[in-house]
């Protein structure tokens, strides 16, 4: 790893070197000129725009002629601590340009000497996270990165403004039913606000200030008298345009979540002071704000019967649910009195007492949680959605299913319609992937075929939910490998489930196949030689029925197919059915995206390889871009042929979808997402994640970091617009400068 960080500088201080030799061109014949009667321009301002051309092409000619020797003749003790202190010493900082609005190549070529101080920053932070604390190198390079620093700092503290800080005027008996932070949608951008729902009207409110969770003041943006409230607005209301933050947005902060976390976990155990607790938390709270903010997406409208509207932004339908039942029951006690108009002096002193009165006084994430509260099931969830009764009449139904995570709520699986009954029995079974889930939530809802009959809400046509209920997820009850069989109440319907859990820890262990003549859980090798084939015939097949009929189907590869469709697949290919392409036909296309990816699951070593793994995740973290494609492609073509091949051949697939995104929804991000801890999972000696499972926190957050290392290799080579053929292999540019 530290070869080829030092590969990439290398590379780009050959580049660099060139710049300042392009920049030392017109630089000597200008000099020259200057002596003579005639001059272009005078030795001052030669000097002040070449400012110490000469003097840098020197030193970087001096560090380049240093490092190259020491990379060429490389070895595992080998330092290069001194040549970096060096240089960072000798540099020194040009003075500012005063005008750089102006694009030339002249300006961009002066521009470099700045721009190499960060580069060389990135390498150094690259290096020291490569390089052992034992190792002799170590000290020099942390000098040399302090030195960068600090030049670096100086610049920032010269060029970044403060900012100023904000004061707030200081403000100042009804029935709180429900309060809840909301995203509300103004002019099309997202507004942090908090929503209060009182007997008689619905507040919305924005909290001004807060300190340490002391001092809290509540600024009220509108209110509505719930007898004036209505959730269906006139026919002409133009549908919301939902503001859509990219997925990779929402991940960088899980990650920075993870992070933060695990830091202050880690500074609890070393028993630090309570101040660097207190700012980490600051920062995690600063993120979960964010990530709050950023990440619903599912419409509620709200109008006055003056024609205003308002519309917030939640995570989830059980949600969005909730406050609709309990406004419109609400709603039904208050008909005999209406509300007045409030005047500002009440409405002043009803915003103050909202302080006092409120019910949750942190976003709805980890924040808030107890120290010894239960950090939720990291794994495997298997469901299986039995029947349901107490109906009263017969309807067309179909159930969903959503689980929590980063204290979110998202839809995992939906099941069939079952046409016109009283008693549907769906028996689907369906595996749901578990990250810091506390909560399982089931939504019954009734298919509406007939579209002047649905129900209009939110400006968007919805089928109606006829119930809904959850259950928590307890780690107790769910340790057993037994299935556990429960019921779920809701509005006098019955749903029956039973549920199987299966952790983290045992699902990266891989189980070898019992059949050797089968294909799941049988090497890649074994299988593409049997074949005499380069891919295997299961993913061949999988991958030609899916871009015959599930390129545009929505939420390809992110919904679950029914599982029992799946193990019919599964042992089909197992035992080379003849008629596995005339069933495949006829399955539903997410069974068959679900045996794709229970393949690649069930593979006695994932296909990025247990030996490749860490440096694929050492790799993705880089710094250095030239640095960054070279480690990543020499790892790639490094990986066995079969599963090199299989992996182009999936990835040219991944691609073909990505580019139906408009009609399924799945993003290269969403793909990397589903197939990332798929292909790259590390070994269980590898794995970040504790056997010993009495540090849970611990455990979630490592995987949480470990999930989005894995997502982030793949979206790495999904983004590449070519990556080379297996023949390219024998070529290799390993370690080469001139990447």
């Amino acid at each position: 790893m530290r070869k080829w960080v030092l590969s990439g500088i290398l590379a780009t201080e050959e580049t660099y070197l060139s710049h300042l030799e392009a920049l030392l061109l017109p630089m000597k014949p200008l000099k020259a000129a200057a002596t003579t009667s005639q001059p272009v321009l005078t030795v001052s301002q030669i000097e002040t725009i070449f400012f110490k051309v000469p003097e840098l092409y020197e030193i970087h000619r001096e560090f380049y002629d240093g490092l190259l020797p020491r990379v060429q003749q490389w070895s595992h003790h080998q330092r290069v601590g001194d040549l970096f202190q060096k240089l960072n010493l000798k540099v020194r900082s040009p003075k500012d340009s005063k005008d750089q609005t102006a694009k030339n190549s002249l300006e961009a070529l002066l521009y470099k000497p700045v721009d190499r101080v960060t580069r060389s920053t990135l390498v150094l932070h690259d290096l020291l996270k490569h390089t052992p604390t034992s190792h002799p190198d170590h000290p020099l390079l942390q000098d040399a990165l302090r030195i960068s620093q600090n030049f670096l700092s100086s610049i920032n503290e010269e060029s970044t403004p403060r900012r100023q800080s904000m004061t707030v005027k200081k403000g100042e008996n009804r029935q709180l039913l429900r309060d809840s932070f909301m995203v509300e949608l103004v002019e099309g951008a997202r507004k942090l606000r908090h929503v209060f729902l009182f007997t008689d009207l619905l507040l919305c409110a924005k909290l001004k200030k807060q300190i340490g969770g002391k001092n809290q003041q509540y600024d009220s943006k509108w209110y509505i008298p719930l007898t004036d409230l209505t959730f269906q607005g006139p026919e002409e209301a133009e549908p919301l345009t939902i503001p859509q933050v990219p997925d990779e947005e929402l991940d960088a902060m899980k990650v920075k979540i993870s992070h933060l976390r695990s830091e202050i976990q880690r500074e609890k155990r070393a028993n630090k002071g309570s101040k660097v607790i207190d700012r980490l938390r600051k920062k995690l709270s600063e993120q979960e704000s964010l990530l709050l903010l950023t990440s619903p997406s599912m419409p509620l409208r709200v109008y006055n019967k003056s024609g205003k509207s308002y519309g917030f932004l939640i995570s989830s339908d059980y949600e969005r649910a909730e406050w609709r039942e309990m406004i419109k029951e609400q709603q039904k006690k208050c008909k005999c009195f209406k509300t007045s108009s409030l005047t500002s002096m009440e409405l002043q002193m009803l915003t103050s007492s909202c302080v006092k009165l409120q019910t949750v006084h942190h976003i709805p994430l980890s924040i808030n949680k107890e120290e010894d509260e239960s950090p939720g099931l990291y794994g495997f969830l298997n469901v299986i959605v039995h029947s349901a009764s107490g109906l009263k009449q017969s309807l067309n139904l179909y159930c969903t299913l959503e689980v929590d995570s980063f204290g979110f709520f998202s839809n995992k699986a939906k099941t069939r319609v079952y046409r016109y009954t009283t008693e549907p029995k769906w028996n689907e079974e369906f595996e749901i992937d578990l990250e810091g889930s506390q909560t399982l939530r089931l939504l019954c809802y009734e298919k509406c075929y007939n579209k002047t009959k649905q129900n209009k809400e939110d400006g968007e046509s919805t089928d109606r939910i006829m119930g809904k209920g959850q259950i928590p997820l307890d780690p107790q009850s769910l340790q057993g490998k037994d299935w556990q069989r429960t019921v779920i109440p809701m509005n006098g319907i019955e749903v029956k489930l039973s549920m199987k859990f299966t952790s983290r820890e045992f699902s990266l262990k891989r189980m070898p196949s019992r059949k050797p003549m089968g294909v799941f859980g049988v090497k890649i090798s074994t299988v593409t030689k049997r074949e005499r084939s380069k891919v295997p015939y299961i993913v061949r097949q999988c991958l030609e029925e899916i871009e015959r009929r599930g390129m545009e189907e929505v939420g390809i590869y992110r919904v679950s197919g029914v599982a029992t469709d799946i193990q019919a697949l599964k042992t089909a290919f197992d035992t080379n059915h003849k008629d596995v392409s005339v069933m495949m036909s006829e399955m539903d296309v997410n069974a068959i995206a679900g045996t794709l990816k229970l393949y690649f699951r069930e593979l006695p070593e994932p296909l990025f390889t247990d030996e490749l793994y860490p440096n694929f995740a050492g790799g993705i973290t880089l710094s250095d871009s030239v640095a960054k494609e070279s480690c990543m492609l020499n790892l790639l073509l490094s990986l066995p042929e079969p599963n090199l091949v299989t992996f182009l051949f999936l990835l040219d697939h991944l691609k073909r979808v990505a580019e139906k995104e408009s009609i399924n929804k799945m993003s290269l991000h969403n793909l990397a997402t589903v197939f990332g801890p798929t292909l790259l999972r590390p070994s269980e000696k590898d794995s970040k994640i504790p056997a010993n499972p009495t540090q849970p926190i611990s455990m979630g957050d490592s995987w949480s970091l470990e999930v989005m290392a894995q997502v982030q290799v793949l979206l790495y080579f999904l983004q590449l617009e070519t990556i080379p053929t297996p023949d390219s292999k024998r070529q290799s540019i390993l370690f080469s400068t001139e990447v």
